[in-house]
């Protein structure tokens, strides 16, 4: 195990906070994304706001990155973190991460065109890790690391997803 492992180090307390507290485990995020003209997007969740837009192919500006941008993002950003962090919390050093995402879509189906979903028909991703572990180690690590991942979970399984319409006047 390294001598120095920061990750370890910052996750311990939580960790040991989380174990010994159940209520504490559960959590619930607040984010809101607001349109005020276009399709320029505005998403603000506690102190943090991105900006989102579409091409002008499709009615935006082109002024940020799309949603569906941001939403790979996130896949391949938190398994590339949780792997990292699985890793360091398991005392092996993984010394790079890189985490390759593919995702087919049918394009038509956003405009109702065709019988297909709008959803990802198949996402692929390619984890690659330099490490001198032997890969029965890492193989171990990332399904554990996955097995935990938050947007890798919710783009692979189904979910509850409640909505709510109101009409402001």
């Amino acid at each position: 195990m390294p001598q120095d492992n920061p990750i370890q180090k910052a996750c311990a307390p939580l960790q040991e906070m989380l174990a010994s507290n159940p209520d504490a485990r559960l959590n619930t995020s607040q984010a809101t994304a607001e349109i005020k003209s276009g399709l320029k997007t505005y998403f603000t969740q506690n102190d943090r706001t991105i900006i989102m837009d579409m091409p002008e192919s499709v009615g935006g500006d082109n002024t940020g990155p799309t949603p569906g941008y941001h939403a790979r993002a996130a896949v391949a950003g938190c398994v590339a973190i949780g792997v990292k962090m699985t890793a360091a919390n398991a005392g092996v050093v993984f010394d790079h991460v890189r985490v390759d995402l593919e995702m087919d879509f049918d394009d038509g189906a956003a405009f109702g065109i065709g019988t297909n979903t709008a959803a990802p028909m198949e996402t692929r991703l390619n984890i690659v890790v330099t490490t001198d572990q032997p890969r029965e180690i890492v193989d171990g690590l990332i399904a554990r690391a996955l097995e935990a991942d938050t947007f890798y979970l919710a783009l692979r399984d189904a979910q509850v997803v409640k909505t709510t319409v109101s009409i402001a006047t």
